[in-house]
Order: structure tokens, then C-alpha cells, then sequence
């Protein structure tokens, strides 16, 4: 496909979606003024799944101005409109924009450079400051759907205006965006937020926004998880800490926290000097790290820390579990010397791989380089980013590089992983910190008796624990595996005759470990089954008058329908095994 670029050049474009997309969103725009005359114009970019358009429109919209917008932008495709671009000096542009009410493209004009030639592209009647690339012709937005409202704060500052938010998507054929569409429909069905108050796993109250609230429940699934993450740190020599919640913002200004961080941290007054929710754990561990003396013969020094932390995020980005202001971090700081650095991020990127596949998820790694707000040296940096991708190359694994989205104090390695729906999420990461050693002060004494700078890696597997729980239950669509299910078997008595008897497999199952419930209610067994489904119970073992006298248990699964009649021992046995290899 070819496309259309602010310098009026026509190439094929690499990216044949995202210039659809870009296109669509001017198209929605222009259906807007044309349906709204007077709505202004904010910003409309394509996006990794689709477009959006941020609009000022006097009572903003409702669900059903959707489907008159697309009939409107289905005009414009059919009016096979061409696309043409021009160029104005910026005092013209600015003059131009001011003409037309737009101001807020004029806000973002003003911010570009003097000498600066701004871009239009204009179909029809409706031009827009726009960068490109676009399509040639509307026509070529064939499949499209406008797909949800939102309210976006203008330039994503809570200050300034509320702003409408239309999104939409487009593919190259109807086919396409007709399985995009199922899918969406699927993931609402899977919607976290949903499916874990039906199931008990956590809430969200008015007392606490953005605060998560786990139930018995999802303790449960979370313990899970940390034990299996406790198993695998510890056969891999890591050291567990745990360090103070709150720390004084001395500290915070040595790391360069309050530098580069301190707009996304709690604080409070002690004894009249300024202290900080900690929004990070690293710092913290690198106290404990330079607590006392250390030798070569110490290092690698791999530190672990369960550490709950606080980070103040607005009240327009949370959502759920994925995006809260308290949540835990699983992380680990390792220090090393300059050798050790590619074995040791190996080593984490294989129990990184080790971690995912347990789960099922399949992932895409990104590097990441060095950002414009960043400290240390251009020496540090270079030898901090070949180090990762050294490891990466040696490890084999196929990764992008993703230019100047690294950490302010260094290179990173990102894993993105992909849930069943085919949606990416980016959980576990690799930092190389040459920074925090030196500014504060770690050293060990090396094999000559001489004081060196460690080395230091900043890495996370979860994330944090709360998001991962979130994309589990999406990933999983509640269906826990045996292993992490909160309650893996119910037993159902059919009848007031084999209450006993129910009363019984349930005590033995519950002293040998298995996670259990019992429903001995006087409802009929058929109604207690498909509770049991609703629950997402991975087993049901219904006892009715044969199974009293036989002593034996029938076998139902979640997944798999009736299993027939089984022994006791032998389904315990059982349970416990899919529970101890974690089968997926």
C-alpha cells in the first residue's frame, strides 16, 4: 500500500495498519465536525490496536452518537476522498489554526521550534496539523469500528480539561476486524475486574481507590504464587530481605529518586523532616548491600525482596488490578563484578523463560536504550547496554530495540509477554544499574585487596504481583489450573443419606492438603453442579446413596465432564500430584 508523507513524497509504507488507522482517526474527525460543527480538534493517533480522537465537544457524546459516526465516516470512505498535504511556516500555521477555533492544536504548534515548517493534510473539506504518514485515498479504510467512549485529560494532565475519547479500530479486510471485534468480546467476558469479584478473588472500595482489597480467596492464589516464587529463589541462592516501607528523603535524593520520581511518591513528616513511601525497593536493598564489608569471594550477591510499594498514579489511569497505587514488586538486586555481568543475566533471563512457560505465555524481549533524562556517563552507559545485548546475542533470543526507553539510571531488558487472547503485556525486566553503586558508595574488595565498584542488576519477574494476578485471570478466564485454583475439589451431596459420607471424603481430602469445600445444602444436585462450574471448581466429586455403600467417590472435572467412579486415595493422590508439578 502506498502512503502519503508530509513532504509530499508517495512510498510504500512499512506499516500498512498504522497508516490505516491514522487515517481512520482523521476520518472520524471529520465525521465529528461534519455531525458537531464547532467540536475542537485535539490529538488522534494510531495505536497498536486501533485509533483514537480526543475531542472538546460542549456535553461531550454518548454510546449512541457511535453508530452515527460511523455512518457518517462510511460517507467519506465512499466519497473516495484524496488526501493532499502542505506545508506553512509556523506564524502562518499558527495564524491559520486561531482562524478556525482550534486551540488546542495551537497549544501544540507553539511548542515547536521557531524555524520549524508545520504539516497539514487535508481531504475534502477537513484539513488537520498532522506528521503523516496517511493513505492516498479514503477508500482505503474499508473495515472499520468505532468501539468505546472514554474521558481523557487534555495532554494527560488532571489539570487541565476533560476531554471526549473516541476509539476505534481498522484492519485491511473485514475478516480481520471481525475476528479483532471477537476478541474483544471474549476479553470482556475474561474482564478481571468481573470475574474477580465473582469469584472472590480481590475488590475495589470508595475507602481505598487505586488500593486493592484481596478476599480469602485470591490470599490463596497469591500465596500460591509467592511459594512457587520463594521455591525457585531459593534454589537459585538468592537472599530474602525485607526493608522499611518508609525512608527518609535523604535517601531518596542519593538514589535520584526525588530527582526523577519524587511527582510519583507518597511523603510524610517525622520528627520534622521529610520522608518517602517508598515507590521502589532497590535503594533499600542497597543499604543492606552496604551494611558491611563484602569480598569478591561474595559476588555474585543475588538480594530478593517481597516489597510492597506506593507510587501515586491519577485517578483516570487505574483500572482493576493492572494499574493500582499499592501493589507488591517481587524484586531482586544482584551484585557482581564487570565478568559476571552476561552469566548472571543469562541466568535471569532462563528463570525469567522457566517462570512464563509454567503459566503457559509465550513472550517477546525488547532492549531498551538510553532515555534523554538520564545520569552517569556516556562510558557507563555503552558498556552497561552491550552487556545486556552480549547476553541476549549469547542467549539466542530474538529481540527488538526499543531506542531511548530505558531506566533513568540504565539500559533494560523488557519481556512482553502474550496471553491465549494474543495480547502482549510487559511484566519481567532486566536493568543494568552501574549508578546506584556509585552514588552510593558500594564497593567490595577484589582479589588484589583492592576496593572495586560492583556492578548492579535490578530485575523483576512478576512485576508486581497484583497485575500478574489481573492477566492470570484474563489469561485463564478464571479456569485456574489444579495448582493455583483456591478451592481445587467441592464435594456435592446428592441427598440428607450421604451427608456422613460427604461430610467424611471432605475431612480427608482437608488433612492431606487438598484446597476444599463441601455443599451440603438441601438444594438439588444438578443446581449445586453448575454453581460449582460457575465457581470454576476444577473437580467435583458428587456423592449420592452408591457412593456411601461403595464407599467410593464419583469424579466430575471442570474441564473434562464425568470421570466415572474413583477411589479415595487414588484422587487425592492425584490432586496432589497436578498440585506438586504444577501442571498447567
Amino acid at each position: 500500500m502506498k502512503a502519503l508523507y508530509s513532504d509530499g513524497r508517495v512510498e510504500e509504507c512499512e506499516d500498512e495498519l498504522r497508516v490505516l488507522r491514522h487515517t481512520a482517526s482523521h476520518i472520524l474527525a471529520q465525521a465529528v465536525q461534519r455531525l458537531y460543527p464547532g467540536t475542537k480538534l485535539a490529538i488522534g493517533p494510531a495505536i497498536d490496536d486501533g485509533f483514537y480522537y480526543d475531542f472538546d465537544k460542549d456535553g461531550g457524546f454518548t454510546p449512541e452518537d457511535l453508530p452515527k459516526l460511523e455512518a457518517e465516516m462510511k460517507k467519506i470512505v465512499k466519497e473516495n476522498l484524496k488526501l493532499e498535504t502542505f506545508t506553512l511556516p509556523r506564524q502562518e500555521a499558527l495564524e491559520y489554526l486561531r482562524g478556525r477555533g482550534e486551540d488546542y492544536k495551537v497549544e501544540l504548534v507553539e511548542e515547536l521550534p521557531e524555524d520549524e515548517a508545520i504539516s497539514f493534510y487535508k481531504q475534502g473539506e477537513f484539513t488537520d496539523l498532522c506528521a503523516g504518514p496517511h493513505a492516498m485515498y479514503t477508500k482505503a479504510v474499508k473495515a472499520f469500528k468505532l468501539t468505546s467512549l472514554a474521558g481523557a485529560y487534555w495532554r494527560g494532565d488532571e489539570k487541565n480539561k476533560m476531554l471526549s475519547r473516541i476509539y476505534g479500530t481498522a484492519f485491511t479486510t473485514k475478516e480481520d476486524l471481525e475476528a479483532h471485534l471477537a476478541m474483544i468480546e471474549e476479553a470482556k467476558k475474561r474482564d478481571h475486574r468481573k470475574l474477580g469479584k465473582e469469584l472472590g478473588i480481590f475488590t475495589m472500595m470508595e475507602e481505598g481507590p487505586g488500593f486493592p482489597f484481596f478476599l480469602p480467596k485470591g490470599m490463596v492464589l497469591k500465596n500460591t504464587l509467592l511459594e512457587y516464587w520463594r521455591e525457585v529463589h531459593t534454589r537459585e541462592n538468592y537472599l530474602e530481605i525485607s526493608t522499611p516501607m518508609i525512608l527518609s528523603r535523604k535517601l531518596w535524593e542519593t538514589s535520584g529518586h526525588w530527582d526523577h520520581y519524587k511527582d510519583n511518591m507518597y511523603t510524610t513528616v517525622i520528627d520534622g523532616e521529610d520522608f518517602c513511601i517508598k515507590p521502589m525497593n532497590c535503594p533499600g536493598c542497597v543499604l543492606v548491600f552496604g551494611s558491611e564489608a563484602r569480598s569478591y569471594r561474595d559476588l555474585p550477591m543475588r538480594i530478593a525482596e517481597l516489597g510492597v510499594v506506593h507510587r501515586h498514579e491519577k485517578s483516570g489511569t487505574l483500572h482493576g488490578l493492572m494499574r493500582v497505587r499499592c501493589f507488591t514488586q517481587d524484586d531482586s538486586h544482584i551484585f557482581m563484578t564487570p565478568e559476571q555481568i552476561t552469566s548472571e543475566i543469562k541466568g535471569v533471563a532462563s528463570l525469567i523463560d522457566e517462570f512464563y512457560s509454567k503459566f503457559g505465555f509465550s513472550y517477546k524481549v525488547e532492549l531498551s536504550t538510553r532515555p534523554e533524562d538520564s545520569m552517569g556517563s556516556d562510558e557507563d552507559w555503552e558498556a552497561a547496554t552491550n552487556g545486556l545485548r552480549t547476553a541476549l546475542d549469547e542467549l539466542g533470543l530474538e529481540y527488538t530495540v526499543n531506542e531511548g526507553d530505558g531506566a533513568f539510571y540504565g539500559p533494560k531488558i523488557d519481556f512482553h509477554l502474550k496471553d491465549t487472547l494474543g495480547r502482549t503485556w510487559q511484566c519481567g525486566t532486566i536493568q543494568l544499574d552501574f549508578q546506584l553503586p556509585q552514588r552510593f558508595d558500594l564497593g567490595y574488595i577484589g582479589a588484589d585487596n583492592e576496593r572495586h565498584r560492583p556492578i548492579m542488576i535490578h530485575r523483576v519477574v512478576f512485576g508486581s504481583i497484583e497485575r500478574f494476578i489481573g492477566i492470570l485471570i484474563e489469561h485463564y478466564a478464571g479456569r485456574f489450573p489444579v495448582w493455583l485454583s483456591p478451592v481445587q475439589v467441592k464435594v456435592l451431596s446428592v441427598s440428607e443419606k450421604s451427608r456422613e459420607y460427604a461430610g467424611t471424603v471432605y475431612a480427608k481430602l482437608r488433612s492431606a492438603g487438598v484446597r476444599v469445600e463441601i455443599d451440603n445444602r438441601d438444594e438439588k444436585i444438578g443446581y449445586k453442579i453448575r454453581e460449582a462450574q460457575l465457581e470454576k471448581v476444577p473437580y467435583m466429586l458428587v456423592i449420592g446413596e452408591k457412593e456411601t455403600e461403595n464407599g467410593n467417590i464419583a469424579v466430575r472435572s471442570r474441564d473434562s465432564g464425568d470421570l466415572g467412579s474413583m477411589d479415595t486415595d487414588a484422587f487425592v493422590e492425584k490432586v496432589l500430584t497436578e498440585s506438586r508439578v504444577r501442571s498447567a
